[in-house]
């Protein structure tokens, strides 16, 4: 998972993965200007060509994070991985357009419509009269009731992952003939378009051991374009290869291999030949842009070339310089490592140059997280002043103008630009503005020039000296000061002190901190001392805040690993804008594997960045995301998927009502509701939608960034080489061939 990656939210709907299709409520009529859904920032960008252009046959060797440890989308361990292949080889009754919103699929579904409502609501689905599984059966009512019957959760024998909107179905039965599914709910359910989707055959759903384990890593019946051949974990892939029973436009490729490829051996194995398809970093993707400028020998040296250029330079220095014998033979080696390291970059370079870089935005933003459990961001009012002092802009350009993307603030926690849902909330909780933060912070009772007590160990109590305070002295130097003032300083906050370690050298610097969480202050004339609540004079603006004698620190927590560099940046931008009002935030690099269970699921930070995806369904999917915490039997408090433990009954009840609300404009305006009440508790702050960065080999076409759209599978190929242009494309012999 990558951390600017998705968040757990992905496993609740099977589809709502990174690259998985993203459901959502039907479209508004006319969508004009004055739709509060607007457009999508950014739409796919994938080489669209036609199905005419593309030759029959080859394989597409696409790079994944895993191979999965099960195909069964509705178990707790599925990933992003079993919904890529749930999308190609089942059937889903809808699936998403390039805006995000829902579409029917007519290769399985004629019509779906709400019958009747009273006394309760009642769905008719007519089936497309081709629709069969791989082994020649008719898709049907019986597939439909066993899936309702394995996730409605009444029989605790199936392992499932969730079972919402099931849950609330009280029959399935056959209609009035074969290609007709009647579907009769217990309760209204505003969301019934996100059920069956992916459908599995009732061989899969129809026993819980089927259900369990059968589907873990083979399927024996699929009805999509491609079915499974095999799942390799010794060769870490996954082979789809074309469903000769699919009954719709047959698929251009013969095969596609799902390979797992780290993110950090992309660009290797883009250059070696065996990827065409992989979601990259922004850094892999500069190198391959720059592969395919024009080479005329102007190009600025880079990489291992200007690692080589600066060896020879130190070589050179050397020889004029009379290095000794040994020195000299070290300095050959390196020169030599540096010179194979130089034209292995050159190799990858040259390759590279085959590949373009078709990028979009996700469906799916990245947000800080304010762990609103205990501390100080309990404190509603803390909460908001973290956030009214976020430069949402600066942090969003930040991110994609480098990208050449749109670089727009996210303004909903439920939807994004182009859903139907969408609208920005934000206001709900102010513009940016440093005063009105520092002015909550000082209703908390956190103000500049509170007093700051350092924490004194027993031993420096007894006149030893302190653990760090040799580092408490260099700091002293660093400042200008001496190493020993004589004055008894005991660490407290003082006020109108200008002797350039505080506030009063003009250069906006915070007091120094030690590391612990505890200002760390000079000395002051006799009666200088402020007493608590005391605001500082001069240079008040940015002096951190204090209250208990404690400064306002926040632990700020950051996956380590590759992938994190953009989260780096982000963190580090807004540890400074914290700064301006008084805040630290002390960034801790975590370990990457753990990041989500030992810290956000756990609660052990205060502030951390992750990512949801934009669900389709929000009144569904959003609910154990925002809901309040409530205290469980066993004392504990049960969270659901509310990592910032902030909620409230409010936002609860609108999303219940939404559920329950079957007319789309009624049901949107009690979402967007629900969204500004959760912006006015601050307890997550949406930033930016995160950038879709894909290598792609140069004639793969309708393949790349997808955006909001469900891949057309069935669509994908290498164009034939009269549609290639004049110079084709190079290196794309490999997978034109089928190998």
């Amino acid at each position: 998972m990558s951390h600017d990656g998705i968040g757990p939210r992905a496993v609740l709907r099977s589809v709502a993965f990174l690259t998985a299709g993203m459901l959502t409520v039907p479209a508004l009529a006319g969508c004009g200007s004055e739709d509060p859904a607007g457009e999508p920032l950014a739409g796919a960008d994938v080489a669209a060509a036609d199905r005419s252009d593309i030759a029959d046959g080859g394989t597409l060797r696409w790079a994944v994070d895993t191979v999965p440890d099960t195909l069964n989308t509705f178990q707790a361990d599925a990933d992003t991985t079993t919904a890529r292949i749930a999308e190609a080889v089942l059937p889903s009754m809808y699936r998403t357009d390039g805006r995000g919103r829902a579409v029917r699929d007519a290769d399985y579904l004629a019509s779906a419509d709400v019958v009747d409502t009273e006394p309760k609501q009642v769905v008719v689905y007519r089936l497309a009269q081709q629709a069969v599984w791989s082994d020649g059966r008719e898709i049907g009512a019986a597939d439909f009731a066993a899936q309702w019957r394995a996730l409605s959760g009444k029989d605790t024998a199936y392992w499932t992952a969730r079972n919402a909107g099931y849950d609330r179905i009280e029959k399935v039965e056959r209609g009035r003939n074969d290609l007709e599914v009647k579907v009769t709910f217990s309760r209204p359910y505003a969301d019934w378009k996100s059920l069956f989707s992916p459908l599995y055959p009732k061989e899969v759903m129809g026993a819980p051991d089927s259900f369990n384990d059968g589907a873990r890593k083979k399927l024996k019946v699929t009805a999509g374009p491609f079915t499974v051949d095999k799942v390799d974990t010794k060769e870490d892939e996954v082979v789809l290869t074309r469903n000769p029973r699919w009954w719709g436009r047959v698929a251009r490729l013969q095969k596609i291999v799902l390979r797992a490829v780290p993110h950090d051996k992309r660009v290797s194995a883009l250059s070696d030949g065996t990827l065409d398809l992989a979601e990259i970093d922004p850094e892999a993707a500069r190198r391959i842009t720059v592969a395919a400028l024009p080479q005329d020998g102007n190009t600025p040296l880079m990489g291992p070339e200007a690692d080589r250029s600066a060896a020879d330079a130190l070589h050179s220095w050397a020889v004029a310089n009379g290095s000794d014998e040994d020195a000299a033979d070290e300095e050959i080696s390196a020169r030599e490592k540096l010179r194979k390291k130089a034209e292995k970059y050159a190799r990858q370079q040259k390759a590279l140059g085959g590949f373009e870089v078709r990028k979009s935005l996700e469906p799916a933003y990245t947000q800080l997280a304010l762990n609103g459990a205990e501390g100080p961001l309990s404190d509603e009012r803390v909460r908001r002043a973290v956030a009214r002092a976020l430069d949402r802009e600066d942090l969003a350009g930040a991110v994609l103008k480098p990208l050449g993307l749109p670089a727009e603030p996210v303004g909903s926690h439920l939807a994004l630009s182009g859903q139907a849902a969408y609208s920005d909330s934000s206001g709900a909780l102010g513009k940016p503005d440093a005063k009105e933060a520092r002015a909550l912070l000082s209703d908390a009772g956190w103000v500049p020039g509170g007093p700051v007590k350092e924490e004194k160990d027993s031993k420096k109590d007894e006149g030893e000296e302190a653990a760090g305070s040799e580092a408490d002295k260099e700091d002293t130097k660093d400042s200008g000061g001496s190493e020993d003032s004589g004055d008894g300083d005991d660490g407290t906050y003082v006020v109108g002190e200008d002797d350039g370690r505080n506030h009063g050298t003009g250069d906006g610097k915070a007091p120094h901190d030690s590391g612990t969480g505890q200002l760390k202050q000079g000395g002051a004339p006799a009666g200088a001392y402020a007493p608590k609540g005391t605001a500082a004079p001069a240079r008040a603006d940015t002096a951190p805040v204090a209250k208990d004698g404690k400064a306002l620190v926040l632990r700020f927590v950051l996956p380590s690993g590759p992938g994190s560099k953009t989260l780096e940046t982000v963190a580090g931008r807004i540890a400074e804008m914290l700064e301006k009002i008084g805040i630290r935030a002390d960034i801790s690099k975590v370990d990457n594997d753990s990041y989500f269970k030992d810290h956000i699921a756990s609660g052990d930070f205060d502030l951390a960045l992750y990512s949801w995806p934009a669900t389709a369904f929000p009144a569904t999917d959003a609910r154990p995301v925002y809901s309040k915490p409530v205290p469980a039997a066993d004392g504990s408090l049960n969270v659901e998927q509310n990592w910032t433990r902030v909620g409230t009954d409010q936002v609860d009840q609108l999303f219940d009502q939404a559920i329950a609300t079957l007319d789309d404009s009624e049901r949107r305006d009690l979402i967007r509701k629900a969204d500004s009440r959760i912006w006015a508790a601050a307890g997550s702050i949406p930033l930016y939608q995160r950038p879709q960065l894909v290598a792609a080999r140069k004639n793969l076409a309708n393949a790349g960034a997808f955006g909001f759209a469900t891949p057309v599978y069935e669509d994908m190929g290498f164009l034939k080489k009269s549609a290639q242009g004049p110079e084709g494309s190079p290196g794309a012999e490999n997978s034109d061939s089928g190998s």
